[in-house]
């Protein structure tokens, strides 16, 4: 994925090397002229350095030119499997899947769905104010992996290392100016002890909720809709309140089966992509994989898409199929018993001693899973959205080999490969290393020249930020480092990729090698690195 990324690194560095071998020229050609002082000698008067720094500008700014194009024809592909951790899919002999975002995909009619729902039970069952009717869902507003303050109510990205990235933390629809967070925060840093928990869920004194799921997406949208209609009438609230209301809103279009029954009722209007699931399956099926799966969804509901996508026949598909799991629980929790689940859709009360092909079994746990199938370790392979509670106690519990669903993944490498991005990333690389090279000029033009850089650097950053999504920007990064979501994606998942339809392109036996990339202390910095190291490292950057 960080293909264009890693080429506009070794781009910056061998701009910056450019540079010092122009020096290196020009140091030569003044010995042999005499005395006449070279721009890239470190001049001795202000208006000599300020020339000195904008004629390397310029010199990074054409060689960086030139290196565009070699990166335009080595493109990142969005169809493709990304790997964390090794793996052979001919070790594979099991495939196990979530049902919603994993096996079936949903059209955005869904999230306005169940954003008008949730808006309506707030405004119907607890007194909320009738105008926030006037409030529409906006698909752009938030991306997944966000995290919420409940007691101060601000909704914000997070990295890796728990540092807000500034101008993301956005309060009802309003951005958080940046001093107003600092004072807040006391800084950018968010402690352990205020996180999210393990589940991303703000319990046990944990005062932060990260949305992970990508049911959330509506829920982040409701919250801040109803925030912004409270700050902007002067109406007082308790923002715990608010959180809790909207939470049981969107609970409760789930569980009082609003959801359900609108899909139902229209599935080719919600439904998207049935093909490319019925594709995967029947080539699964083909070389004899065993298959199940295990969703949180209602046997109904489940039935009428999965006869959409496959056909009446599907359940003949899955040696095992459990519906109404209580993910995360049911990975946890060894005390809940399998229910049988009859065509009628009533649980019977038989005690089950085999987990039978063509059934629908609801609850249970995988302890039992386990003893009653004899299905272990690294043979299995399952499939998820959610990276907390589909896949977290799979890889570090039992041993599961995972692959994690990521939608947006498609879209956002699309945007990676546009000429606009791959030409702002690359001058983004280089002007950074031309900052960490020329900052030793401390006298007050260098300075200044400097500064002018950093603005740069600045809105070159927002720009980026803004090509993803304009409040919030990209789901996997944050101006530098990671997100707090792809720190998790790469501790839980040993694959991800856009959609089940990704693993068409890919034989069967095919082995997932992850991408050996440097870490910090294994590249010099920008002015460390000799010249003729670095083109190899650029070539090495588009390879990957």
């Amino acid at each position: 994925m960080a293909t264009a990324a890693a080429a506009a690194r070794g781009a910056g560095a061998r701009a910056v090397a450019a540079l010092r071998s122009g020096c290196r020229t020009a140091a030569r050609g003044r010995s042999r002229a005499g005395p006449a002082r070279s721009l890239c000698t470190a001049p001795g008067t202000a208006p000599d350095m300020k020339r000195y720094l904008w004629e390397r500008y310029r010199e990074a700014k054409r060689s960086t030119a030139e290196l565009v194009p070699s990166i335009m024809s080595n493109l990142l592909n969005p169809d493709a499997i990304f790997s964390n951790n090794e793996m052979s899919l001919s070790d594979i002999e099991i495939y196990g899947f979530d049902y919603d975002y994993t096996l079936v995909f949903y059209s955005r009619h869904l999230h306005t769905l169940i954003f008008n729902a949730a808006r309506d039970l707030l405004i119907n069952e607890h007194r909320y104010p009738a105008e926030i009717r006037k409030y529409e869902y906006d698909p752009n507003f938030a991306i997944r992996g966000l995290h919420y303050d409940v007691q101060r109510a601000v909704l914000m990205k997070i990295d890796a290392f728990h540092y807000i990235q500034l101008g993301t933390v956005y309060r009802g629809l309003s951005v958080v100016p940046d001093e107003e967070v600092i004072e807040m925060y006391e800084g950018s840093h968010v402690p352990l002890e205020q996180m999210s928990d393990f589940y991303g869920k703000s319990s046990h004194g944990n005062t932060m909720k990260q949305f992970m799921d990508i049911f959330s997406l509506p829920e982040m949208t409701l919250l801040s809709c109803v925030n912004e209609y409270f700050l902007k009438n002067n109406i007082d609230y308790e923002p715990v309140h608010l959180y809790k209301d909207v939470k049981d809103s969107i609970r409760d279009v789930h569980t009082k089966g609003i959801m359900y029954r609108a899909i139902e009722a229209d599935v080719e209007k919600y439904i998207c992509y049935p093909e490319q699931t019925r594709a995967v399956l029947a080539k699964l099926a083909d070389h004899g994989k065993k298959m199940f799966l295990i969703t949180n969804s209602p046997s109904s509901f489940v039935d009428k898409g999965m006869r959409y996508i496959v056909g009446k026949d599907w359940r003949d598909l899955f040696d095992v199929v459990i519906v109404q799991a209580e993910k995360p629980n049911f990975f946890n929790d060894k005390r809940r018993p399998f229910r049988k689940v009859n065509e009628k859709g009533v649980l019977l009360w038989d005690k089950i001693y085999k987990l039978q092909k063509g059934q629908i079994y609801k609850q249970g746990n995988l302890y039992e899973f386990l003893k009653l199938t004899g299905w272990r370790g690294s043979k299995v392979l399952y499939f998820g959205d959610h990276i907390y509670s589909d896949l977290a106690d799979l890889t570090l519990k039992h041993g599961w080999r995972t692959g994690a669903i990521i939608p947006e993944l498609r879209s956002e490498l699309r945007i990676m490969n546009t000429e606009q991005y791959i030409q702002t990333m690359t001058w983004l690389q280089t002007l950074t290393g031309l900052l960490e090279q020329m900052q030793v000029h401390r006298d007050a033009e260098s300075q200044l020249v400097l500064q002018e850089w950093k603005k740069e650097r600045k809105e070159m950053r927002e720009m980026t930020k803004g090509s993803f999504n304009t409040q919030f920007g990209s789901l996997f990064r944050t101006d530098q480092n990671p997100t707090y979501f792809l720190r998790r994606l790469s501790r839980f998942a040993d694959i991800y990729m856009a959609s089940l339809s990704c693993l068409l392109s890919y034989d069967v036996s095919h082995t997932f090698y992850p991408r050996r990339t440097p870490l910090q202390h294994e590249l010099p910095a920008w002015s460390d690195r000799p010249p003729a190291t670095r083109l190899p490292l650029l070539q090495e950057a588009q390879v990957k």
